[in-house]
């Protein structure tokens, strides 16, 4: 904290105790608080989170937190952007008034926390059932961290309402899943993903392309695009359209090889209740979603197909 400058409107608290007590006086005031949980590097896909709480609460409250437990270690978890004084200003151009909780990973993991789950020492939370596929797949740590910091921060902020982006389709349906079996109290908005002028999804991650790789980084958008436009217009079945939209990839790779590397990780159509592949025709709504990496920066995205989270 030492030489950030707080813009005004804006309180920074770095210990659960102090945030705490601020939150109290909202609860005793009568007043309510709508919680936006990010690990900074704002974008305006967080600042559209933050509009939706001001609109929604009394109160705007929001954790800036790098989440150890949800890196493996040959992840980013070092060189994950860490902006907080930007982070603070583009906060303050958008509220009056807000509360951010930046803690420290001493505070908010006390028994300690490893990179390597194995040697993790403490208590932590998992859903069973909708973590390990997707995204899941190729981070099988990722859920584990994402169900234990949210919990965390949930029984800290006590907050009315939460906010979610949907770029981060499976995160939603865990965390739903968290809130519904642990009787947290809280009303989870899911809100529509934040894109860029040609289409692609706001992230923190995009920050890690260079210029070339940014040409390319629309690939998997265009990917699922494909295969919502075969749905509405030739063919409801899976598979078909799977196929069609790996070949896209591909065909793009091939393109791009000279100037960029690309690699599909996978592609997905999932019922929407249980996270499931669909095998053969979609009978009702789908979440189209996938990941790819461009250059060493892996990104995600989805669509929803007649179905909201």
């Amino acid at each position: 904290m030492n030489g950030l400058r707080i813009p005004p409107g804006i309180q920074v608290f770095n210990s659960i105790k102090n945030f705490r007590q601020w939150r109290r006086q909202i609860l005793l005031d009568r007043q309510t608080l709508g919680y936006v949980p990010t690990m900074g590097a704002l974008h305006r896909g967080h600042l559209s989170l933050v509009s939706k709480a001001k609109a929604a609460c009394d109160h705007v409250a929001l954790t800036i937190f790098v989440n150890p437990a949800q890196f493996s270690p040959n992840e980013d978890l070092g060189t994950y952007p860490r902006t907080l004084q930007a982070d603070l200003d583009a906060l303050a151009q958008h509220l009056d008034k807000a509360a951010v909780l930046v803690p420290q990973v001493a505070e908010m993991y006390p028994s300690g926390i490893e990179p390597e789950v194995s040697k993790q020492v403490g208590a932590f939370v998992e859903v069973k059932g909708f973590s390990h596929q997707l995204e899941g797949t190729t981070r099988p740590h990722f859920f584990r961290g994402v169900a234990t910091v949210v919990s965390k921060f949930l029984n800290i902020v006590e907050p009315e309402q939460v906010f979610f982006g949907q770029k981060d389709a499976q995160q939603c349906v865990v965390i739903q899943r968290m809130i519904h079996d642990l009787h947290f109290n809280v009303k989870m908005n899911i809100c529509s993903t934040v894109r860029e002028s040609d289409g692609l999804a706001m992230s923190s991650r995009n920050t890690y392309l260079t210029p070339i790789q940014r040409k390319y980084a629309l690939v998997l958008y265009n990917a699922l695009k494909l295969m919502e436009e075969m749905y509405e217009k030739s063919t409801k079945h899976a598979p078909t359209l799977i196929a069609a939209a790996t070949e896209l990839v591909n065909r793009t790779q091939q393109e791009a090889q000279a100037e960029c590397e690309i690699k599909l990780d996978y592609i997905s159509i999932a019922s929407p209740k249980d996270l499931n592949e669909v095998k053969g025709d979609i009978a009702d709504g789908c979440i189209m979603s996938g990941a790819v990496y461009v250059g060493k920066t892996r990104l995600i995205d989805n669509l929803m197909v007649n179905v909201n989270l």
